[in-house]
């Protein structure tokens, strides 16, 4: 006989009132909690706090950031890829697996569910995980849903406000309710930003030395 923790795993039907699932949920608000009331001056305790939630060590931890106020249900089921920037708002619900890709960046309240429930009412008590996975290098626009089973591919564009149901490919641009693909990411994209505007390097490097003045 299975586990809970594996049907959980395996994306069988479960309930999640036994075998300490819901000590571990508790454990996990708590941590929530401490994180999201914590000082942002104290960046050094913010990172302990993201060792303590995802599971990982210190060094890990300090690899991506994540602005509060930031929601989940676990913790110890999402990984996330050095680089990362998650900003304020977000809701990661990781029931199942959910791994995140280096160098994201997420606008402000994002949701990424992995857990659904049968369509049939007779069993809606019962939930049944499919993992999401974002690949490198994506930018996720404020106020996305991604639905739960959904990869999608590294440096993928997903516009603010969609809502994504089925998985879309790497280098491209993709936008609505639900969420299709718009375009591919192109040539222009490299050389330009805003509609249009130039990249210039003389600009660019202007920045960078304001950055480290």
């Amino acid at each position: 006989m299975k586990t809970m923790h594996q049907r959980m795993e395996e994306g069988l039907l479960f309930t999640d009132e036994c075998e300490g699932l819901p000590e571990e949920r508790l454990a996990a608000k708590r941590l929530m909690r401490e994180f999201n009331a914590s000082d942002p001056a104290d960046t050094e305790n913010r990172v302990k706090l993201m060792a303590r939630i995802f599971h990982i060590d210190g060094a890990q931890a300090a690899t991506f950031w994540i602005e509060p106020p930031f929601s989940f249900a676990y913790g110890s089921h999402i990984s996330i890829g050095e680089g990362a920037y998650i900003n304020v708002g977000c809701t990661f619900i990781d029931d199942g697996r959910l791994k995140i890709g280096k160098g994201l960046m997420c606008g402000p309240n994002v949701t990424i569910a992995t857990v659904s429930h049968p369509i049939n009412s007779d069993l809606r008590e019962y939930m049944y995980t499919s993992p999401v996975t974002i690949g490198d290098d994506c930018w996720i626009g404020a106020g996305v849903t991604i639905c739960p089973g959904v990869t999608i591919g590294a440096g993928t564009t997903i516009g603010a406000g969609s809502v994504v149901t089925k998985d879309i490919p790497d280098h491209v641009v993709a936008v609505g309710n639900p969420c299709r693909v718009l375009r591919k990411v192109s040539e222009q994209d490299m050389t330009t930003y805003n509609h249009g505007h130039p990249i210039d390097p003389a600009d660019l490097e202007e920045e960078r030395q304001l950055r480290n003045s």
